[in-house]
């Protein structure tokens, strides 16, 4: 493994109370902190757990949190030796965050070996609860499953009964089209037409083009990173949105919209988890973590690996011990009750159940700060945001 791998940020360690040897633990954020998923998660999903570790501070006593990070580079053997050196020789109890699903299942196979836990927050596969799923991992903020079916069921329900789709030529991209697609047609909307792209694509002109000659009232983006923020630019410049369509991303983050502001990303639909600005309580959060972290407004995997730390944490203190087996069942009898993502529960299969939403990005117009980027148009109840429990393949589900 590379030296530059392992990137231990100094100064993280919270001492939450007088430490107890059967409950001081030692929680591991592993991310990508120099690449595509720097913004989205990064070292910021790190000040997020550091948040949590000290709000649990101020309500709890006797555990001593200790946390580390480090990059995995968006690879999954960086990731699986960082996990490795991480449990047999630095003791890490946890490891949190995990963007990139290889990297993700990787680190889930390590901590089941382990009998260790994976609290993910930044990966997108459904397959953590699915047909790959332990009883080690708990998959806390979105999946693809959320995604495709929570912005194409919203969307065809509220008129958007024709989609044409714009998707990525690999596995992630097909396989988020042939959800979206299936919702779709379940709900009586039709496909009319899908190209796929190849990765790293620069010209979307000849897609685009396909896109607006088939009259559908939907133009699905099933893409991701570059290939999504070219996608969407390239659509304002052929005026998608002013001709009268839709424009639907399934997989984006406010880092993206941010990035490409509501001059260009105006009026493009999209589902998350989490926005600072929904309410009191995330507002309150939003704005710590900006004193923190740059002025920077949190991501929805920021929100989830904070919210996820600080339910572990409650779940350690309850049982007594950070014994892997005790704190997972504590964690999944206890219903979460959380400010940032609201009432839900952690399911058999480690899925966490909770609210999404559909939201529009605001029009420049519309817009009154540089964070001010989402207008709601939906709210899709947490019973029919992610995939039936018995759909999964997951093998603990009995």
């Amino acid at each position: 493994m590379q030296i530059k791998a392992l990137i231990v940020l100094a100064g993280v360690m919270i001492t939450t109370g007088i430490a107890q040897a059967d409950t001081s633990v030692k929680i591991g954020v592993l991310n990508d902190q120099s690449g595509a998923y720097a913004d989205l998660s990064g070292k910021g999903s790190v000040v997020a757990a550091q948040m949590a570790a000290e709000d649990f501070k101020k309500a709890h006593k006797g555990i001593e949190v200790d946390i580390i990070s480090a990059d995995h580079q968006n690879k999954a053997d960086i990731a699986a030796n960082i996990s490795r050196q991480w449990i047999d020789q630095n003791n890490v109890d946890v490891i949190a965050d995990v963007p990139n699903s290889a990297a993700a299942l990787a680190v889930s196979a390590i901590v089941r070996e382990k009998n260790r836990i994976h609290l993910n927050s930044g990966a997108g596969s459904a397959d953590l609860t699915g047909e790959a799923c332990t009883a080690n991992t708990v998959h806390w903020t979105y999946d693809t499953w959320a995604l495709a079916h929570g912005t194409a069921a919203a969307l065809t329900k509220q008129g958007g009964s024709s989609w044409f789709f714009l998707a990525a030529d690999y596995t992630f991209g097909r396989a988020m089209e042939r959800d979206a697609k299936a919702v779709i047609e379940s709900l009586g909307g039709e496909v009319l037409g899908s190209v796929f792209h190849p990765l790293s694509n620069s010209d979307f002109s000849s897609f685009l083009l396909q896109a607006q000659a088939s009259g559908a009232k939907v133009v699905g983006l099933a893409n991701g990173g570059a290939d999504l923020t070219n996608s969407i630019k390239q659509a304002a410049e052929f005026g998608l949105v002013e001709s009268g369509q839709t424009l639907a991303g399934l997989v984006v983050f406010i880092s993206d919209i941010h990035a490409l502001g509501p001059e260009t990303a105006h009026g493009l639909v999209l589902t998350e988890a989490f926005y600072w600005d929904q309410n009191d309580a995330t507002r309150t959060f939003s704005n710590r973590f900006a004193e923190r972290y740059g002025g920077k407004m949190p991501t929805m995997v920021h929100a989830g690996v904070y919210s996820s730390v600080m339910h572990y944490l409650k779940a350690v203190e309850a049982v007594g011990s950070k014994d892997a087996a005790k704190v997972m069942a504590r964690m999944k009898e206890t219903p979460v009750e959380d400010p940032l993502f609201g009432k839900g529960e952690v399911r058999q299969d480690g899925r966490v159940i909770h609210d999404m939403y559909l939201f529009r990005v605001k029009s420049p117009e519309q817009s009154k700060g540089d964070w001010d980027l989402y207008e709601t148009l939906a709210t899709i109840p947490a019973a029919e945001a992610f995939r039936p429990l018995k759909d999964g393949g997951c093998p603990l589900v009995q």
